[in-house]
């Protein structure tokens, strides 16, 4: 007993808090207007101007969100917020809205927030004609008997016209004819049922089949109407319809009320006899399929059962027809209402409909912020329809109740705090007030978003590339990546290249804004360009946003694109061709010229062997591969020719050769002419010799120091580096983990190193000089060519 006087107490309390909490809630919403629509207009139609009749100011309406709140299917109408006006979202079909009701209101729900102001406005949908009278058969046939007095009336099915009012089925009328004529039956709710009356009496021996053509017309205008043909067979005898025993049949029935259930029992008697006077019972034609589904009649008892569960929130009445008919040859047929009222029991759970915003709530809301708005249905009527709604939970969120009925808002009622809990799971409890209490429950996630307060961050710093020389204009040559913490915009981050300072080569450069890939505008040249530096941007789309730029460093890698330049003999007419005079009496070994060369590119690219191409007689002259000395093999006799031609090809060491010729054209001279041209000579090739020494001396020099300078650079920055980054940008599968490796050859007497980066087998290595070009041996002569190289210098 103390318990329930505690349930009953406590709900008295929740009453009155909602009650206190409408009256509050009162000073949002504002008076309620109305407009008026025909069905069927076309979508983007004006329905009015909303925020002209409301006075609302048309610069606030899409700042503080203006909308039309919906469920979940596609609202009727939309509200456009730059000029406030009220249009037909989509096609409107009143027959479907509303059905056959007489006035089709639809209430809209519309609210600003920001402060939350809810207006209520109504759009009645007027009908227009846009449907035609149609019966539910084409043909009906009727056997009659020709003892049927005048004033036997015959219920005909009646036509079905999906419009409403005037525009809904107004009239009947039939074929002329002198026995039959028509009369209507108002049953209301725009039903009309057609009568057929006998006026004279039927002569079966004049005419035994009457054909009659009913037809049904609205009252649009121009009307629409519809037809069915009626066929009346005339028969003879049974002369009594059976009757009813009760003038009327109303009824009362709980909508549970259990399937096979008899609810009433109809009864009818006939004064004729034999099968004149048996009668049986049957829905008659203007019974809708609905309450067929849902009742059965007994033909035999006139039993009337439920076979289908009822819902008096779909149809609270029915009107059946019943037909009690003998069997007699010609039938005789009368007809009772039996109407039926169902009673509603509180059958139906509240149910729960969230209207919510489509954007997350920032973590810097103001407490009172409106995140939702909630409508509560109950499709009960009376007590068991009245619901109260609440959140059960320790959350941030409270409900507000609106002056609408079973409408509420979730607002914040305190601050709220990303970092600690970024999402919430309110549960909603809907209750009703009927006997026994139905509720329902309906969970919703709030998002809280975060605000721009990460930069990006770049995932190295500084960022170093290798770029091969020669690269292909417009194609991407690398990337940078930045990543941000935040969220939604604030990590969307765009890239572009700082353009001001010294950052000469930016201009060369391009970067897409999207993924951080970096291309060249141009191609560049190893021999012009050996490293260079530039800035990288990454900026997120926060408002306002923040960025953070980092440094990249490009070094160049050579590539064997320079062919070797012949020094000597000297170059005209785009070929290199020399003219040597030798004295007859030299010995063997004597040196006639030396073929000198160089190639502007480094390491292997730039390093040079010599070879004979062409050569008038073997024995003659012998070519140093690796200094380009061209000297006598032998000494010359009385039978060889004066004068013998030298072809010498030039190459270079890089993974695709290139090479040049020169030529050397060698004259025999007697001793005597020779001292004279050999004083000359040796004027010109001091001088020449001189010239070309200091040329290649300071070539040398200069490109020597920038490569030591760039060996110091490449080693400092390796170094410094740790495993992961060296094994990311030197991917080789043959590196054992050593930055240098050496290089030794011979020249003479005299030995040399060259110390470079450490290179694969295979790869290009960078190291060189540009001035009196240094050579190795061919590491790739087969050990086919060395053996015949030994015995060639055996036999000479």
């Amino acid at each position: 007993m103390e318990q329930r006087g505690r349930r009953t107490w406590r709900e008295r309390w929740l009453w009155l808090s909602c009650f206190f909490a409408t009256v509050a809630f009162r000073s949002v919403s504002l008076a309620q207007i109305r407009y008026s629509i025909a069905e069927e207009v076309k979508e983007g139609t004006v329905v009015g101007h909303i925020a002209k009749d409301l006075g609302l100011d048309m610069s606030t309406l899409r700042s503080r969100g203006y909308r039309i709140v919906h469920g979940s299917t596609e609202p009727l109408f939309q509200v456009n917020q730059d000029d406030g006006i009220l249009y037909v979202n989509r096609k409107i079909d009143r027959e479907e809205v509303c059905e056959r009701s007489k006035a089709c209101l639809i209430e809209l729900k519309t609210f600003l927030e920001n402060p939350l102001e809810v207006h209520y406005v109504a759009v009645e949908v007027l009908d227009v004609n846009d449907h035609a009278p149609s019966f539910p058969e084409m043909e009906k046939t009727f056997e009659i008997s020709e003892s049927v007095l005048p004033g036997a009336r015959f219920l005909l099915q009646g036509a079905q016209d999906s419009d409403s009012g005037l525009l809904s089925v107004q009239q009947y009328r039939i074929s002329h004819n002198e026995y039959f004529r028509l009369e209507v039956k108002d049953r209301g709710e725009n039903r009309k049922t057609p009568i057929l009356i006998i006026q004279k009496p039927l002569d079966r021996e004049s005419v035994k089949t009457h054909n009659l053509l009913l037809t049904a017309t609205d009252g649009g205008k121009p009307p629409k109407s519809g037809e069915m043909k009626i066929i009346i067979h005339v028969s003879d005898v049974n002369d009594n319809p059976p009757v009813f025993t009760k003038d009327s049949y109303t009824l009362q029935i709980n909508e549970n009320t259990v399937k096979g259930t008899t609810i009433i029992q109809v009864n009818a008697t006939d004064p004729d006899e034999g099968l004149n006077s048996e009668v049986v019972y049957s829905f008659g034609n203007d019974v809708d399929g609905e309450a067929r589904s849902h009742f059965n009649l007994n033909p035999s008892t006139g039993e009337i059962t439920v076979v289908e569960t009822l819902d008096f929130e779909e149809r609270n009445r029915y009107e059946i027809d019943i037909q009690a008919s003998d069997k007699g040859a010609a039938t005789l047929t009368t007809d009772k209402s039996v109407i039926i009222n169902i009673i509603d029991v509180n059958d139906n759970a509240p149910e729960i409909e969230v209207n919510s915003y489509s954007k997350a709530l920032p973590e810097d809301s103001k407490s009172g912020t409106t995140v939702a708005v909630i409508t509560v249905k109950d499709s009960d009527s009376g007590i068991n329809g009245k619901v109260l709604c609440f959140i059960n939970q320790d959350v941030p969120f409270t409900l507000t109740p609106s002056v609408q009925t079973n409408m509420f808002s979730i607002v914040t009622k305190k601050t709220l705090d990303r970092e600690k809990q970024s999402q919430y799971d309110v549960t909603i409890i809907a209750k009703d007030a009927g006997e026994p209490s139905l509720s329902s429950e309906k969970t919703i996630r709030i998002d809280i978003s975060d605000v721009n307060d990460n930069s990006p961050k770049f995932l190295l710093s500084p960022y170093t590339f290798y770029l091969t020389e020669n690269n292909s204009p417009g194609d991407s040559i690398f990337k940078v990546q930045a990543t941000d913490q935040d969220e939604g915009d604030n990590a969307l981050i765009s890239y572009h290249i700082f353009r001001g300072g010294d950052n000469l080569f930016s201009s060369f450069l391009n970067i897409n804004p999207v993924n951080g890939d970096i291309s060249a505008l141009k191609s560049f040249d190893f021999e012009q360009l050996k490293t260079f530096r530039f800035h990288v941007v990454a900026t997120d789309s926060g408002s306002p946003s923040l960025s953070r730029n980092v440094s990249v460093n490009v070094f160049l890698l050579d590539q064997n694109d320079n062919p070797p330049v012949i020094l000597h003999p000297l170059s005209s007419n785009g070929s290199a061709e020399g003219v040597e005079e030798v004295p007859r009496n030299v010995p063997a070994g004597h040196l006639v010229t030396k073929v000198r060369a160089y190639d502007a590119d480094i390491g292997y690219n730039g390093w040079l062997l010599f070879s004979l191409q062409e050569l008038s007689d073997h024995s003659l002259f012998g070519l140093d591969r690796y200094t380009g000395r061209i000297r006598t093999l032998r000494s010359f006799t009385e039978s060889d020719e004066a004068q013998h031609k030298l072809v010498i090809l030039v190459k270079d060491n890089g993974n695709v050769s290139l090479s040049a010729t020169a030529t050397v054209v060698v004259k025999l001279v007697e001793p005597k002419e020779a001292i004279s041209a050999s004083d000359v000579k040796s004027a010109a090739t001091d001088i020449g010799d001189s010239g070309v020494t200091f040329y290649l001396m300071i070539t040398l020099a200069s490109v020597s120091t920038l490569f030591l300078i760039s060996i110091m650079v490449l080693i400092a920055m390796q170094c410094s580096k740790t495993t992961d980054v060296s094994s990311k940008y030197l991917p080789e599968t043959n590196y054992d983990g050593t930055l240098c490796h050496s290089i030794q050859y011979r020249s003479g007497e005299k030995r040399y190193m060259l110390v470079g980066p450490r290179m694969s087998i295979g790869s290009t290595i960078v190291p060189g000089s540009n001035g009196n070009t240094l050579v190795v041996p061919d590491r790739r002569s087969t050990s086919a060519e060395l053996s015949r190289k030994r015995k060639k210098d055996r036999n000479f």
